[in-house]
C-alpha cells in the first residue's frame, strides 16, 4: 500500500507531505483547486512520461517520493532481487525531473530507468480514470485474471503440461538430431551428399596452395622476367661483356702466376670466376629456353586457386580442417540414411505426446471456462446494481485444434478476451472497445470488486470515475469502494457526498494566494468535524443549515453502518 507521498515543485504544489491509511482514502476539493495534479504526481513517480510543464513555475527542477508497504506475498520482492535492489517490506521510490529534461529516479536508493520502474509499479499500484486503460484492458492479462480467480484448481493440470511439455523438447532434440521430420531429413541427407562430392572431388593436397600461388606469381610476371634474364645474359655474354673480360683477366694472369705463390692463387682465384660466371650464363640461357606462357594452364591455376579458397570458406580455412568437416558429415550421413527406423519410433513419440498435450490444454479451456462463466455472472450481477440493467459479460475463447498443439505454451493454447455490452439490442464488444467513459467506469469498477482478493495489486487509485453518476447509482459506488478496501487500499478522487462519507480516510484539496503573489494548492487531511464540513459542501449544503448538518451526518453514519456490516460478515 502507499504509505507517504512527497511531492516538491508540481504545478501549484511547492511541497506537500501526505500519508495515506489503509482502505479507501477519498480526496475532494473545489472545481480547479488542482486535484488532477496529485494524481499526474502519482502517475510521474509511477513512471509516466514526464514533462517541462509539470515544473512548478519558477523553479527548476520538481520531484516526487512515494513511500510503499509491501504484502509477504508481494510479486514485488522477486522483480527486486532481479534487478539487484534489496528487497525490503518497505519500498522508497523517488523521481526528479529538471527543466533541460533530466531525469533522476532511485529506488531504495537505487538507480533504475523509466522501463525498471514501470515494472516495479505495475505490481504496487492499478491507477484508473476517465481516459485511461489499466492492467485489464491488455487482453495479455485477461486470461492471468481468470488463472488467479481459478486458483489452485488449474495447477495439477499445469504441472502435467509442463512435463508433457518437456517431453515434448526431449523428442524434438532427438529429432533434430536425425533430421527432424521426413522432408527435413530429406533435405539435409541432399545437402550432406553434396558437400561430401565437393570435397571428395577437389582432391585437395597439403602444400598445393602455396605451390598454385608460387607458379600464379610466375605467370603474372612473365613478361618481366624474360626481359631481366635476357638483359643479364647480355651482360654477361654479349660483346665487351663480363665473361670476355674475365677471360681477358685469366689470360694476363697466367702469364705470371707461376712467378709467385699470390700470383698463383689470385689466377686460381679468377679461374673460378670465369667457370661460375659460364655456368650462370648456360643456367640463364636453359631458363629463357624454358620459359614460355601458357594461357591454358594460368587459367588452370586460377581456378584450382578459387576452388580451394571456396571449399575453406565454407568447411575449414586448412586443408586439414576441410578433411575433418568431411569425416563429420559422412558420419552423420552414414546415421541419416540408415535411421528409418528410430525416426519412425520417435516420430510416433512425438504424435502421442501432442495428442496429450492437446487433451491437457483441453482440460485447461475446461477449467478456465466454468472459472470464468461464474466471475462474468458475478460481474454482470455488480453491473445491474450499479444501474446498467442491461449489463452483459462475457469471456470468450478463441477455437483452437490439435494442429495447434505443436505451438502449446505452459499457459496452454488459449486465447481469451473479455466482451462487454451495456444496453439491450447492442453487440458484446472487447473491453477496449467500450466508448462510454461512465459505462467504462462502472465495468472496471465490477471487475475489481470481483478481483480484488485474487488481483496482488495492493494499491487501486480511482480519478473521478463517478462523473456522471448520482442517486442511488452513487451510493452503490459507494458501497463498492467499500467492498475492495476491506482487502485493498483504494485512493479516489472524487465529488460524490455518498464516496466521501464511505472513506476511512479524507483529505481536502484547495488552493489559496500567498502573501508574496504566489498561488498554491495544499492537501490536508480532515478531522471528524472537517469531514462532516466537506460532505456538506459535496451536497450543495451550507454548514449554517441545520437540515444539511442532519442530512451530511445521517450520510455518514449510512456509511459507518454499511462498512461495520461487511466487516461483520466477514
Amino acid at each position: 500500500m502507499l504509505d507517504k507521498l512527497i511531492i516538491k515543485n508540481i504545478a501549484l504544489i511547492e511541497h506537500s507531505e501526505i500519508e495515506f491509511g489503509r482502505g479507501l482514502n477519498v480526496l475532494s476539493g473545489e472545481t480547479g483547486s488542482g486535484k488532477s495534479v496529485i494524481l499526474d504526481s502519482i502517475n510521474f513517480v509511477l513512471g509516466a512520461k514526464a514533462d517541462r510543464s509539470m515544473i512548478r513555475y519558477g523553479e527548476n527542477e520538481c520531484s516526487v517520493s512515494a513511500v510503499f508497504r509491501l504484502e509477504n506475498a508481494s510479486p514485488v520482492y522477486g522483480i527486486l532481487r532481479d534487478l539487484d535492489i534489496d528487497p525490503d517490506e518497505e519500498v522508497v521510490i523517488t523521481r526528479k525531473y529538471t527543466s533541460d529534461g533530466r531525469n533522476s529516479i532511485k529506488v531504495n536508493g537505487s538507480t533504475v530507468n523509466v522501463t525498471m520502474l514501470r515494472k516495479i509499479t505495475s505490481n504496487l499500484v492499478d491507477v484508473h480514470g476517465q481516459s485511461e486503460h489499466f492492467y485489464l484492458l491488455s487482453e495479455a492479462n485477461q486470461l492471468a485474471l481468470i488463472d488467479k480467480a481459478a486458483g489452485a484448481l488449474l495447477l495439477p493440470v499445469k504441472e502435467k503440461l509442463k512435463g508433457l511439455l518437456s517431453e515434448n523438447h526431449s523428442i524434438r532434440h532427438k529429432l533434430s538430431s536425425l533430421g527432424g521430420d521426413e522432408a527435413s531429413r530429406g533435405r539435409r541427407i541432399d545437402i550432406l551428399k553434396f558437400q561430401i562430392d565437393e570435397i571428395e572431388r577437389a582432391e585437395l593436397k597439403d602444400g598445393e596452395e602455396e605451390e598454385l600461388k608460387a607458379k600464379r606469381l610466375l605467370f603474372n610476371n612473365m613478361e618481366k622476367i624474360m626481359h631481366s634474364a635476357s638483359e643479364a645474359l647480355q651482360y654477361l655474354n654479349g660483346e665487351g661483356g663480363a665473361t670476355d673480360n674475365l677471360n681477358g683477366a685469366k689470360y694476363a694472369l697466367s702469364e705470371i702466376h707461376s712467378l709467385s705463390p699470390d700470383y698463383a692463387a689470385l689466377f686460381e682465384r679468377l679461374e673460378n670466376i670465369v667457370l661460375e660466371a659460364e655456368d650462370i650464363h648456360d643456367s640463364l640461357s636453359a631458363l629463357i629456353e624454358n620459359l614460355s606462357w601458357n594461357e591454358e594452364e594460368a587459367n588452370s591455376v586460377e581456378e584450382r586457386l578459387d576452388l580451394i579458397q571456396s571449399l575453406k570458406k565454407k568447411y575449414g580455412d586448412t586443408v586439414e580442417k576441410i578433411y575433418g568437416y568431411l569425416d563429420s558429415v559422412r558420419e552423420e550421413y552414414e546415421l541419416l540414411t540408415h535411421c528409418d527406423e528410430e525416426f519412425s519410433k520417435l516420430s510416433l513419440e512425438l504424435n502421442k505426446n501432442l495428442t496429450k498435450i492437446y487433451d491437457t490444454c483441453l482440460e485447461l479451456t475446461h477449467l478456465r471456462k466454468l472459472t470464468a462463466e461464474a466471475f462474468c455472472k458475478r460481474v454482470e450481477q455488480d453491473l445491474k446494481t450499479l444501474n446498467i440493467k442491461n449489463a452483459r459479460f462475457c469471456a470468450e475463447f478463441a477455437l483452437y485444434s490439435k494442429e495447434d498443439a505443436k505451438s502449446a505454451g505452459a499457459d496452454g493454447l488459449d486465447k481469451m478476451s473479455f466482451l462487454f455490452s451495456a444496453n439491450a439490442g447492442e453487440p458484446l464488444k472487447p473491453m477496449n472497445k467500450v466508448i462510454s467513459g461512465g459505462e467504462m467506469s462502472r465495468l472496471m469498477l465490477a471487475i475489481k470488486t470481483n478481483m480484488s482478493d485474487v488481483n496482488q495489486i495492493s494499491t487501486y487509485i480511482f480519478d473521478e470515475i463517478d462523473t456522471g453518476i448520482s442517486g442511488n447509482t452513487a451510493r452503490v459506488v459507494a458501497e463498492k469502494f467499500a467492498d475492495i478496501a476491506k482487502h485493498t487500499q483504494i485512493l479516489a478522487v472524487s465529488h460524490l457526498p455518498q464516496i466521501a462519507a464511505m472513506a476511512d480516510e479524507n483529505y481536502l484539496i484547495s488552493k489559496h494566494e500567498t502573501s508574496d503573489g504566489k498561488t498554491v494548492t495544499d492537501i490536508s487531511p480532515l478531522s471528524e468535524k472537517g469531514r462532516l464540513n466537506e460532505i456538506i459542501r459535496l451536497i450543495g449544503g451550507d454548514t449554517a443549515s441545520s437540515a444539511a448538518v442532519s442530512l451530511a451526518a445521517e450520510l455518514m453514519k449510512t456509511c459507518s453502518d454499511y462498512k461495520q456490516s461487511i466487516k461483520t460478515a466477514d
